[in-house]
């Protein structure tokens, strides 16, 4: 079973303009296996994915589905090869239940018969495990069943070939274990599964196969049994590169943020923080994990003066002059002018920090304009940083007059991370720096936050990978529900015990010494 071939795709091409996305790609997916595709950012893994999926047609090649030639120029075509996309933003309509959703858009002669489509749904959880109720409405499940969801609606319309993107990007350790359990059940059965992810462990050990892209061209296939970590790497960037996190210890740790009691409410008028309160010091990176909308952006946002408090205070220890400063009683820019930058990398790049038409050099000036003399705007100060941050982080770019909005998401991530570094900051609190980045790129951010905390800057590292926060950080606040609910040493905690507290919904007990850590 497990080498009779789904789909294949030969010589497949596909280009944007002056931009090839994809370039002579053969790859094959068989039934009854796990294959994933790696492939740094912009290396055309999505833009292969669309293809088989219906959503851009190949400019060349050819896709086979079971042997046969297949012509896929829509996703209705896709679904009737029997290929079914899960996306990584959910396309569900929040006020109908599961089983509204799943059967939302299908063809039924008469009226919709929901009492069987639901026997059909809870025959199809039964089968592979799934964990969902049929009657329940999306605004009230967690991102887990609303994956579930999706995933249960492509098998409803009999997709035996499921490709799915980055799935694992906003799960717990222990939601992941149980999509991946899922994800074997239905490998069993027969069905070709497609992964597209960053995390090298979660490949190694899910997939039965593994295929490279790099800059849209296929690299080769290995089977995972027989490949590890530095292998893939190097497949994927074309050379060999270090995996290792150094990770030393804090030097003259000193209170540098004083978090104490802070309470805010969204414009709804629902609590997103619930009396919080932390220490973060100079010289240490302090990790905050959470399931995704947990408060982890209210509080640093709260932080950087733009979440209005309703309790509590933010106490920042200045070096350079000795004071305490009470952060609440000041604007952001006078929080900025002190040292404390925020760095938050949102889903929209574009339009949150960088504005997309204009090109990198103007677009280091947003942080420095206000400090100009003189009747002309001073360029040389930015060139500079411009063409430094290129260098050291590597940003694919013609130059730095290229509009910000014509780089891939990436490379738009290191202007915005650099940028902010560039600041010489005295706290700095860098949100998902790496989502969405390759693995070669993670790993320059990671060291680029170590440089910080070596020069005795407090980092503050929000992050989505439990692996990464555990080997970078020195100790993790844990948040759920706007609550501190766990304070944990990185260097012996485990990603279960993360996870647990992740799921828990009470506050952690009042305990001086674990709150201060």
């Amino acid at each position: 079973m497990a080498n009779k071939a789904a789909i294949e795709l030969k010589g497949i091409t596909k280009t944007f303009g002056s931009v090839v996305a994809n370039k002579n790609v053969d790859l094959t997916a068989n039934r009854g296996e796990i294959l994933s595709i790696l492939g740094e950012n912009g290396s055309g893994k999505t833009t292969l994915m669309n293809m088989i999926s219906g959503i851009y047609f190949p400019d060349e090649g050819q896709i086979f589905i079971d042997g046969e030639e297949a012509v896929i120029a829509s996703p209705k075509d896709a679904f009737d090869y029997k290929i079914g996309m899960i996306h990584q933003h959910f396309k569900l309509v929040d006020v109908f239940t599961a089983t509204e959703n799943i059967v939302l858009g299908l063809k039924e002669e008469g009226k919709y018969n929901l009492k069987a489509a639901e026997a059909r749904v809870k025959e199809i959880c039964d089968r592979y495990g799934f964990e969902v109720d049929p009657k329940k409405k999306i605004y009230t499940m967690s991102v887990s069943e609303k994956q579930t969801v999706e995933i249960i609606k492509v098998l409803y319309r009999g997709a035996d070939i499921l490709i799915l993107d980055e799935p694992t990007a906003v799960l717990t350790p222990q939601e992941t274990q149980k999509l991946f359990a899922i994800l074997r059940r239905m490998r069993d059965d027969g069905k070709a599964i497609i992964i597209i992810t960053h995390k090298l462990h979660e490949v190694l050990s899910l997939s039965d196969r593994v295929s490279v892209l790099r800059k849209g061209e296929y690299v080769g296939t290995v089977n995972t049994a027989e490949t590890n970590e530095s292998e893939l790497t190097e497949m994927m960037v074309g050379k060999k590169i270090s995996l290792n996190i150094h990770r030393s210890e804090p030097k003259e740790p000193a209170d540098r943020l004083v978090v104490k009691d802070i309470s805010c409410v969204n414009r709804q008028g629902a609590l997103v923080l619930d009396d919080v309160s932390f220490t973060a010091r100079s010289g240490e990176i302090l990790g905050i994990a959470g399931i995704a909308g947990s408060g982890q952006r209210e509080l640093l946002e709260a932080i950087a003066g733009l979440q209005h408090l309703t309790e509590g205070d933010i106490y920042y220890h200045d070096p350079k002059t000795g004071n305490v400063e009470d952060l609440r009683d000041k604007t952001p820019l006078q929080i900025r002018e002190l040292g404390v930058r925020l760095s938050f990398v949102p889903e929209d790049r574009l339009g949150m920090g960088l504005v997309g038409n204009m090109d990198i050099v103007d677009n280091m000036m947003l942080r420095s304009y206000r400090k100009g003399k003189s009747l002309f705007l001073e360029r040389k100060a930015p060139r500079d940083l411009a063409d430094h941050i290129i260098n050291e982080l590597e940003v694919v770019t013609p130059n730095a007059n290229t509009p910000v909005r014509r780089l891939s998401g990436g490379n738009v991530q290191k202007v915005l991370v650099g940028r902010e570094i560039a600041a010489a900051p005295t706290v700095l609190m860098a949100a998902y720096p790496v989502r969405g980045l390759d693995i070669n790129s993670s790993y320059t951010i990671y060291n680029l936050l170590n440089e910080q905390k070596e020069r005795g800057v407090a980092v503050i590292f929000v992050g989505e990978d439990l692996d990464v926060l555990l080997e970078l950080c020195d100790r993790i606040l844990v948040i759920g529900s706007g609550k501190i609910t766990g304070l944990v040493d990185a260097r012996t905690a485990t990603k279960e015990e993360i996870g647990l507290l992740m799921t828990k919904t009470e506050a952690l007990e009042e305990n001086g010494g674990e709150q201060n850590g």
